[in-house]
């Protein structure tokens, strides 16, 4: 078969939830990958995310990811396998800062579960953590973190029960759309469909027309460290976390150590700076982490965990895909007539958002319309 009610360009994070509500809703659909799935060369690769309701970032998200929690319950309850981790996630940082303003922000207007630590609490309670003083603590009982490549698996396996065509190692060439019909040419054959959606990652910006010059796509560094003392930072005895650096701008992020028996390699204890970092090509990526972006990481972790470091187990890197405001861009893509839908720019904090964004995308291709609130993250803000 050539021609499909859907071709969705992309089976990653957001992609591979769309394949799933497309199928689920009886649609003929169409995924492609230029890479295997899951894969560890744009954004979803690394064994974990963070998920958090009281989003810092903007309070409009909030009713989105109350709409995430529900569907990644649900794709567990189908599945039986398990994708969200409730940990727990610590903030700290100065109580001006962005990190601290927007959670209390978020929670205070969504009536989020927030605990404020005092220092003495929080040694109490987490004493792997060295907060400085002036700083302020928050806790978030219900956050935690996502298995990616687990939750993308999980979609595309389902998609497939329910009929969809999922082609990997197939990378699309160009794409055009004529009297109604738009023809996607690969390099390995030419497809038919009514409806197209974008959901590209880090190359959006190389197959979605106009949109290259609000995109920047940013090498990222990853680290998996072994801590002095492991015990404290185990998956059942450490919370996530995210502590705003005075220092700098953006901030530091964390995970526990993560059982590789249960959830594969890399072992260690992963953190990250987020921030946007190197420009790059997702085409031409440097994949050789610095010296000076390892001592960077290394230095946080002896000012807010000096029990965390004794060596580094090893570095990898992702992409961010940033938009000038760090907001995502989910839209209808202009002058396509509601033929073309796009998904793009999740900026380093998208992750926890795909079970709710794939069931947006259907919505948009097979309604024309959603009822969840994205109208702040729409496509025209920006010039396409």
């Amino acid at each position: 078969m050539k021609n499909y009610d859907v071709i969705v360009l992309g089976v990653g994070s957001m992609g591979s939830a769309t394949c799933y509500n497309l199928a689920l809703n009886g649609l003929r659909v169409l995924g492609l990958e230029q890479f295997e799935i899951p894969h560890d060369q744009g954004s979803h690769a690394g064994q974990s995310r963070i998920i958090r309701k009281a989003y810092f970032e903007h309070p409009d998200y909030v009713p989105l990811l109350q709409r995430a929690y529900e569907n990644w319950h649900d794709i567990e309850s189908k599945t039986g396998s398990q994708v969200y981790f409730p940990t727990g996630l610590l903030y700290a940082g100065r109580s001006n800062d962005i990190l601290i303003k927007g959670v209390r922000e978020s929670a205070e207007k969504y009536k989020i579960n927030i605990e404020s630590l005092s220092n003495s609490e929080t040694r109490s309670r987490y004493p792997q953590f060295q907060i400085p003083e002036g700083y302020e603590v928050l806790f978030e009982p219900d956050a935690g973190f996502i298995t990616p490549e687990r939750a993308i698996s999980l979609f595309v396996e389902q998609a497939k029960s329910f009929g969809a065509q999922i082609n990997v190692k197939e990378k699309v060439i160009s794409w055009t759309r004529e009297a109604g019909i738009i023809k996607v040419i690969t390099d390995k054959d030419l497809y038919t469909c009514k409806k197209l959606i974008i959901t590209a990652g880090p190359w959006a910006g190389k197959i979605i027309p106009g949109l290259s010059s609000s995109l920047q796509v940013t090498r990222q560094v990853i680290a998996w460290v072994n801590p002095k003392q492991p015990q404290l930072f185990e998956l059942r005895q450490s919370p996530c976390w995210m502590i705003d650096d005075e220092s700098q701008p953006g901030m530091y992020y964390g995970f526990p150590i993560l059982p590789v028996d249960k959830f594969g390699l890399p072992a260690g204890m992963k953190l990250a700076y987020h921030y946007p970092g190197v420009p790059s090509d997702p085409d031409h990526v440097d994949r050789n982490p610095s010296k000076e972006e390892e001592e960077n990481l290394i230095e946080a972790l002896h000012r807010y965990l000096p029990a965390g470091y004794s060596s580094t187990h090893v570095l990898k890197t992702c992409l961010y895909t940033n938009t000038p405001d760090e907001h995502f861009v989910i839209d209808f893509l202009p002058n396509y007539e509601k033929d073309v839908v796009i998904a793009a720019g999740f900026s380093g904090h998208g992750f926890k958002f795909v079970s709710v964004v794939g069931e947006i995308l259907a919505d948009l291709a097979t309604k024309g319309k959603t009822d969840l609130p994205i109208g702040f993250l729409n496509a025209m803000r920006f010039e396409l």
